[in-house]
């Protein structure tokens, strides 16, 4: 079987900091859509209206490798379009992102607590790899592997798009050493270390992933650093990376990390992030063979948790 050919490049820049949308058009064996503005309103008048699709028509914001799309052409199957999204007002993150080691193949990110890695739902030109193409200078740069919103910490970003592929296996495969930070309630009844191995279930449009019964897909070793005022600091090393892992493993042992607003109870959905109580789960450490260099490399967070501020 031959595989689909490789998408020409985007007659588009960047803008923001974000790349533009690209669309390939489907097959239409029932010839739904005699034109592609046809086809355009099926997909995007449902959200936006029908309306603002032939606005954005009417403004050459669809275009092909060859020309802006005005939506009256015949409809081609497998032909390529692209787009820039219309953002919303984002609010800014008042941190900024720390960049702990920058060379020609990589940039090892600090994120703050708050901000996205990439662009998703609400969070665009507010995301981690937005803000570093721009301040950097880096409008090629993507990330390995991605940080929830609300953990702070380590993130490693590759330079050069070839180089790419190879940095995603080590952490497909497992070969990327990580060590977390956090901090949650002390309890004394509680034998530390201990290794939690559990299936973890995330449906999707659910906010709070699940543990339910079954063949475990998820392992985290946590550790009891040091304890103070009924808190401890833990060291939560993954085996595994599954979503919100290391939040429902400390949940599942009663131990909820500080200002978590999932576990153990949701609150309001969509409210308004709080700066002043940020989740307090940090990626420390990062440590792996350089696929491309052969290099022992080990990363280290500058930041600190603030529920847990130095003696």
């Amino acid at each position: 079987m031959r595989g689909r050919a490789k998408p020409p490049p985007s007659p588009l820049p960047q803008r923001d900091g974000v790349d533009p949308v690209r669309l390939r058009l489907p097959e239409d064996p029932d010839g739904r859509w005699p034109t592609v503005r046809d086809h355009l309103l099926t997909r995007f008048a449902g959200a936006i209206g029908a309306e603002r699709v032939d606005a954005m028509l009417a403004g050459g914001r669809f275009v092909s490798a060859r020309s802006a799309v005005t939506g009256h052409e015949p409809y081609e199957a497998g032909q390529y379009l692209w787009f820039h999204r219309d953002f919303a007002p984002e609010e800014p993150v008042p941190f900024p992102v720390g960049v702990v080691h920058r060379d020609e193949h990589l940039v090892i990110a600090d994120k703050p607590h708050f901000l996205a890695t990439t662009p998703r739902g609400r969070h665009i030109t507010e995301t981690a790899v937005a803000r570093l193409r721009r301040e950097l200078g880096l409008p090629l740069l993507q990330p390995a592997h991605r940080l929830d919103r609300l953990t702070a910490g380590l993130v490693l970003f590759v330079v050069r798009p070839g180089e790419r592929g190879a940095y995603q296996t080590l952490f497909r495969d497992r070969l990327v050493s990580k060590e977390y930070e956090a901090v949650a309630p002390y309890d004394p009844r509680l034998v530390l270390p201990v290794t939690v191995r559990s299936r973890i279930v995330k449906e999707r449009g659910v906010i709070a992933a699940r543990e339910e019964p079954g063949e475990p897909n998820s392992e985290s070793r946590i550790e009891l650093v040091e304890r103070r005022e009924g808190l401890g600091r833990y060291r939560l090393l993954p085996a595994t990376g599954r979503t919100h892992q290391l939040r429902v493993h400390m949940n599942s042992l009663g131990l909820p990390l500080v200002h978590d607003p999932v576990y153990p109870v949701v609150e309001a959905d969509g409210a308004p992030d709080d700066w002043s109580r940020p989740l307090q789960l940090l990626a420390r450490v990062l440590e792996f063979t350089d696929p491309v260099t052969g290099e022992p490399r080990r990363f280290e967070s500058g930041l600190r948790l603030s529920a847990w501020p130095p003696d």
